[in-house]
């Protein structure tokens, strides 16, 4: 549950180069001290070499600061619109009720944060990244805009239904005796 845990190519590669990755970084100066470690969302561009990255290129999007090493979540999806999905897990530690979750709810089901959710930006505008207008929860003082859909586990591996309505469908991995399929819904 370490390292390069996402990749996705932007849907114009073949023209301009550009791909994102999802992967845990050593905590940073602002992370809070009995936190494990941060996710990072960045963007890169292939160099001159059409099969290297060039490392000079990354362009941090995001950074979610991590309570526990587990319940990353990981994959970076482009959905049928156009925009960016990333499924994020609760922060780690069990029944998401640790150190650096939110008493009572868990981070799963707090608004305020970016734990425990599959968010939805627009990589192709804003700085770093847009939001798009028809997110559930943009404007709304208590939530961020970026949560497409909440109340995740550790939602590990997710894929566009490639035909029909492109239903998002989400792995999310369970705690003892299940894990779980969620066909995920814009604000669900």
């Amino acid at each position: 549950e370490r390292g390069l845990l996402g990749l996705a190519f932007h849907p114009g590669y073949a023209e301009n180069g550009r791909f994102f990755v999802f992967y845990t970084a050593p905590s940073g100066p602002d992370t809070p001290v009995d936190f494990n470690a941060q996710t990072h969302i960045s963007e890169f561009r292939v160099s001159s070499d059409p099969n290297v990255a060039d490392s000079s290129s990354e362009r941090v999007l995001l950074t979610i600061d991590k309570p526990q090493f587990n319940h990353n979540g990981g994959q970076l999806a482009f959905g049928p619109d156009g925009f960016l999905y990333i499924t994020v897990g609760d922060g780690g530690g069990a029944n998401d009720n640790d150190v650096g979750h939110t008493p009572g709810i868990g981070n799963g089901q707090d608004k305020t944060k970016l734990l425990g959710k599959i968010l939805r930006i627009d990589v192709d505008s804003g700085n770093p990244y847009g939001i798009p207008s028809d997110n559930p929860f943009v404007n709304q003082n208590d939530s961020r805009p970026e949560i497409w859909a909440l109340g995740m586990r550790n939602p590990w591996r997710a894929s566009f239904d490639q035909g029909g309505s492109n239903r998002l469908f989400v792995g999310d991995a369970g705690q003892d005796l299940f894990e779980e399929v969620d066909i995920v819904q814009r604000g669900g």
